[in-house]
């Protein structure tokens, strides 16, 4: 990066009538700023100058910089901010060259951005910088922000509008940061490529970068060391398969014989808690097989498989959980899997859930099943095996999270390839968050209890008449036929393993939205080891009066059958049922959902929504 401002500059640069000519500290700042962003490679690759000339007709007003298509940075002259400050403007301002938002053409007239391809492309500059930082934003700027490249998103916000929190993130104080000229009107040089510059420097500054910290280059000499077979897998991953290459990085291999042994690792087993792949460097493995094993733990762990078992047992899970993957990385065709992994095609398109399903009956497969790990244990560990360069992890949801959509994007951008549909759902889930249980079960109230209509009749005087007896008014009220059609049932889980505070919680939740929808009743139906049917009941004696009996063991599929049976209970009303997991398979043959605690899970696959209390 040359920092050429010209002699005018230069000169200006000093403070007039100072003592001994000292500097001004605004320059001295920016110096310091231009230095820090120098200090990084794939920065100084890009061809840019600076120009900081007062009397400057492209000199931000009310901002700090803006980067012109001839690969000038045109800087505030006078504009205080610290060195911190000035580096991340440089940088914010140097990748709109080095992604190719203002190119360089020889041909004019230019035809400027609008307003929702500037703001989309400063969201994927400030999106990069907060995986490379460099310095800091001289202003507040998001934590996070959308997926998608500049294109997507400058397409969805010219149809649904720029959200206030991306409508100013460059560097021009509200004023456009980037500006197309046309190059021979300032230099009648070759027409520089800032994009490929950019990329190798990137791709050789992140290359040197893990040959040091991986051991394979001495920082002094710069000699490599041999490098073994799963470095090698590691390492493809990062440069030529983008979907894992983001969790590739931030993953780490232990490759430890003794541990190995002492923990009966057969092949390799992930800890997503210490975001660390164990491997077993005694087996002797192509490079094709190392690279499906590491794509094989890294998505146990980026797709969370063992918080996802909840009250499943943990080896069959484990197991549903390896047939999944391995299928996903056979059609990706990512590597080769070694000999003796668990394969059926069979079970093509389930999930792991369901996978589970159909495994767990069968006692006899079940003895033939292994994983990475060996025969009869699982190959995704809970906590962390100790070693001795074992290190601390934090903020696992979203790095596994901000690592596989990422790298799904890029994945999908560079047409690397087709993904399987069941990946792709699971990304997509892990893309957006989960709506919150409560909005989630208001949703669900609004599609499928409907509203009762009111009547109003003359021969009920509304409320209102007794303040003006002469003037007649009709009164409003619900006839039967309305409470029969505007219903609910509700099928309580009351065993000794539910917990008061989550009962309370969800008939307030339930009551609260039937009251607020004007439903006149719900059918409540009480289950442990029988069924108790408390009828039909008020949202208000839902909430407060309501007297939980039983305290035995889980049998809910009686309460459900209670309620299908049931004459005064219409075919179409929907059923929630309350538990907090450890009840019986049920078959439910009307619209339904379920209430759980946060972290449990259904012994089974459900038919319907599932809300998650928190």
């Amino acid at each position: 990066m040359s920092t050429t401002t010209g002699h005018r500059a230069n000169s200006r640069g000093r403070k007039k009538g100072g003592k001994g000519g000292a500097s001004d500290p605004a320059t001295e700042a920016f110096a310091a700023g231009l230095a820090m962003a120098r200090r990084n490679p794939a920065f100084a690759a890009v061809e840019a100058s600076v120009c900081r000339q007062p009397d400057c007709v492209l000199t931000p007003v009310g901002g700090l910089a803006v980067v012109t298509s001839n690969g000038t940075v045109h800087v505030h002259p006078t504009k205080r901010a610290d060195p911190a400050e000035w580096a991340w403007v440089l940088a914010h301002c140097l990748l709109h060259l080095g992604f190719g938002h203002v190119p360089a053409a020889a041909h004019g007239p230019r035809e400027q951005p609008d307003r929702f391809d500037l703001a989309a492309r400063c969201v994927v500059v400030n999106r990069f910088l907060l995986t490379h930082p460099t310095g800091r934003p001289p202003v507040d700027l998001p934590d996070s922000y959308p997926g998608g490249d500049e294109e997507q998103l400058a397409a969805r916000w010219r149809r649904d509008g720029i959200p206030a929190l991306y409508e100013d993130c460059g560097t021009a104080g509200g004023q456009p940061d980037q500006v197309l000229t046309t190059w021979r009107t300032w230099n009648n040089s070759a027409v520089p490529d800032w994009e490929t510059s950019f990329a190798r420097a990137l791709t050789r500054s992140v290359s040197a970068a893990m040959d040091v910290a991986g051991g394979r280059r001495d920082s002094v000499s710069g000699v490599r060391a041999p490098q073994p077979p799963w470095d090698r897998a590691l390492n493809w991953f990062v440069s030529s398969y983008p979907l894992l290459g983001g969790l590739a990085a931030g993953l780490t291999v232990v490759a430890d014989a003794e541990l190995a042994r002492a923990q009966s690792i057969s092949i390799a087993a992930v800890s997503s808690v210490a975001g660390e792949i164990y491997i077993n460097p005694l087996r002797a493995l192509s490079d094709e097989e190392w690279r499906f094993v590491l794509a094989h733990e890294m998505l146990h762990a980026a797709l969370r498989h063992g918080e996802r078992r909840g009250g499943r047992d943990p080896f069959l899970f484990n197991v549903a959980a390896d047939y999944v993957v391995n299928d996903w990385l056979v059609q990706m065709r990512v590597g080769d899997m070694p000999e003796g992994l668990l394969y059926d095609p069979g079970l093509r398109g389930l999930s792991a859930e369901e996978v589970y399903d159909r495994i767990a009956g069968d006692l006899r497969r079940q003895r033939r099943l292994a994983t990475l790990r060996g025969r009869g244990a699982g190959d995704i560990l809970g906590e962390p095996l100790p070693h001795a360069d074992a290190r601390a992890y934090t903020d696992l949801d979203e790095f596994y999270r901000r690592g596989l959509v990422q790298g799904f994007d890029l994945h999908r951008y560079g047409e690397r390839g087709l993904l399987p549909s069941g990946l792709v759902e699971e990304i997509r889930a892990l893309a957006h968050p989960p709506v919150p249980w409560d909005a989630g079960l208001a949703r669900w109230f609004d599609e499928y209890v409907p509203r009762p209509e009111p009547v109003r009749s003359y021969a009920r005087p509304a409320r209102r008449q007794a303040s003006t007896p002469g003037i007649p008014r009709a009164g409003r009220y619900f006839p039967p036929q309305e409470t029969a059609r505007c219903t609910f049932g509700v099928v309580l889980d009351t065993s000794g393993s539910m917990d008061n505070g989550l009962l309370g919680k969800a008939l307030g939740a339930i009551a609260s939205y039937a009251e607020a929808r004007d439903v006149p009743a719900a059918r409540v139906v009480f289950c442990d080891a029988a069924a108790y049917d408390a009828g039909y009941l008020p949202p208000a004696e839902i909430a407060g009066r309501v007297r939980v009996r039983g305290r035995g063991g889980t049998e809910l599929q009686p309460g459900i059958d209670l309620l299908q049976r049931a004459d005064d209970f219409p075919p179409t009303a929907p059923v929630l049922v309350i538990t907090d997991g450890w009840c019986d398979t049920l078959r439910i043959r009307r619209e339904h959902a379920f209430l759980i605690p946060q972290g449990a899970s259904l012994p089974f696959t459900p038919r319907g929504p599932v809300f998650r209390l928190s």
